[in-house]
């Protein structure tokens, strides 16, 4: 699918202001979709929108379907009446500019527990609403809210340590331990109800000012997650749930020794026996979500890298061959046209590039990787293909202007190119930066919101290789200056870079609106 040229901005919902210690999808939420309007935006990508686990991570869930519980608005669950004004007084004094995930975690639980309490004295059941809901995702919510409640029970700790006959799902248990843990199963579908609810809410508002969401899919799935919980023998795991093999990538510029993420890998040929319907059930959930959908590490469906389940570091692996053109096959025959965007980053061959362009997939730019003696020439924007989504840096980056200051102290080749490269030799690169993604030929042009705002090193959202203190970073209403819309207006006019400022008649315009989707 080829989209047409348009202009969005990169923020995860936790990085959104708000007085509950971490953004969420109330009225913050809604103010954001306005920004973005005012700023002639229509898109907005956000990451995984799972429940967080290990280092906080939304690249490493406990469900690949699941919402985060931690994005229920405190707010609009007051507004419903399933809290009350008692329960919100007492907000704990957080960090506008971070999240304190422990401390939010333990803050929104609290509330969360009494809205579940009040849900069910206010003579709400599972009969309505609610009831729908976890009729309609049966599939996955079952094994999830079980799987939580015992992780629960368990104290928190990786399933592998449970109770053996839960943990191995032996003959009898599941249904021993639904029995057990009942009110405490059907408190984690009810938040589920409730996060899905308030993002539908949310997503609808985008798609009516004409803003579509990108949403990325993890192409892998956590260790200490319901998904290989409940699905052992399509993972690399053998039956007592001890790790063959595990994903990563080798040495790159993000690490010198590889990047170790642990994750199991899939067992393909398993997959393949019933058609890939996991993998189906994924793509379908996550539309619902989303309106395109972004496979983040999009190289290993073509071709993975294993890794010992033993190893310390991802020096030592072997590339395997993936069964990506069937799985897309069987997607596009059963699902039809996904719009979906290849995040082709990495160590990309033929092979992976032939995937990408067989099934019209636009590919990931990043800028900043751009320049220099040893930096990647396909990034430069004369290189770039136009069917394509180009970025100043992603969430893995340095900020943009971190990056330059620091490129800059050290009088760099990278430097020094960036600068001849863009004929500017003044103190403010970044914008300049901006401006070059906006008027490159890429369709899609995406920046993220520490670059729309300007911001040093300090905002960075993730460093690759670095386990804890990470997706912390939030922005405040006052880091936004008052012409920053206009300025972003004037570049989406100027570049054509959206259809809503391009003189068309209206039939024209539904037929490219629709060409969009």
């Amino acid at each position: 699918m080829e989209f047409n040229r348009s202009a969005g901005i990169l923020l995860h919902p936790t990085s959104l202001p708000g007085k509950y210690g971490i953004g969420d999808l109330g009225k913050e939420a809604f103010k954001f979709i306005d920004f973005l309007d005012s700023a002639g935006q229509t898109l907005w990508q956000v990451l995984p929108l799972g429940p967080t686990g290990y280092g906080d991570s939304p690249y490493q869930n406990f469900s690949t379907f699941a919402g985060n519980p931690l994005l229920i608005s405190p707010e609009l669950l007051s507004e419903e009446g399933l809290l009350n004004k008692d329960e919100l007084t007492d907000i704990p004094e957080f960090d506008p500019t971070k999240v304190d995930f422990g401390r939010v975690i333990d803050y929104k639980y609290r509330l969360l527990k009494a809205a579940y309490k009040n849900f069910k004295s206010n003579g709400n059941s599972f009969n309505d609403e609610c009831g729908k809901f976890c009729d309609e995702n049966k599939f996955w919510l079952d094994d999830f809210a079980l799987f939580m409640a015992c992780k629960n029970h368990h104290g928190g700790i990786v399933w592998t340590e449970w109770e053996s006959d839960i943990a191995l799902r032996k003959q009898g248990a599941v249904e021993k331990w639904t029995e057990k843990l009942q009110d405490e199963i059907q408190f984690y579908k009810f938040i589920q109800f409730k996060f899905f609810s308030q993002w539908t809410n949310v997503k609808n508002y985008a798609n009516e000012k004409g803003i579509f969401i990108i949403g990325d899919i993890p192409i892998f799935i956590a260790y200490d997650s319901s998904d290989l919980w409940a699905n052992k023998e399509s993972f690399s795991v053998n039956s007592e749930g001890k790790l063959e093999t595990v994903a990563g990538v080798p040495p790159d510029y993000f690490s010198a020794t590889g990047q170790l993420w642990g994750n199991p890998l899939y067992k393909w040929d398993v997959m393949e026996k019933d058609n890939f319907s996991w993998w189906l059930n994924r793509i379908s959930q996550t539309k619902k979500l989303v309106d395109i959908i972004r496979i983040d590490h999009f190289r290993g469906l073509e071709a993975y890298y294993e890794i010992p389940g033993d190893a310390d570091t991802a020096m030592h692996g072997r590339w395997l061959k993936a069964p990506g053109d069937k799985l897309f096959q069987t997607i596009q025959k059963e699902l039809g046209d996904v719009p979906i965007l290849a995040e082709d980053l990495g160590v990309i061959t033929k092979p992976v590039r032939e995937l990408r362009d067989k099934y019209n997939l636009p590919g990931m730019n990043i800028l900043q990787f751009a320049f220099g003696p040893t930096g990647e020439r396909r990034f430069l924007p004369h290189n770039l293909l136009r069917n394509s989504v180009v970025f100043t840096g992603s969430h893995d980056n340095d900020t943009t202007r971190g990056f330059f200051e620091n490129e800059k102290s050290q009088n760099s080749d990278v430097y020094l190119h960036a600068q001849k490269y863009m004929n500017y030799y003044g103190p403010d690169i970044c914008p300049e930066l901006i401006r070059l993604a906006y008027s490159s030929v890429s369709n899609i042009v995406m920046i993220p919101m520490q670059d729309i705002l300007n911001l040093s090193t300090v905002a960075r959202m993730n460093y690759p290789s670095k386990p804890n203190g990470n997706w912390i970073w939030r922005f405040t209403w006052d880091q936004i200056e008052d012409e920053l819309t206009g300025k972003y207006l004037d570049l989406v006019k100027m570049y054509d870079r959206s259809i809503k400022f391009i003189d068309k008649t209206d039939d024209d315009f539904t037929i490219e609106y629709n060409k969009f989707l």
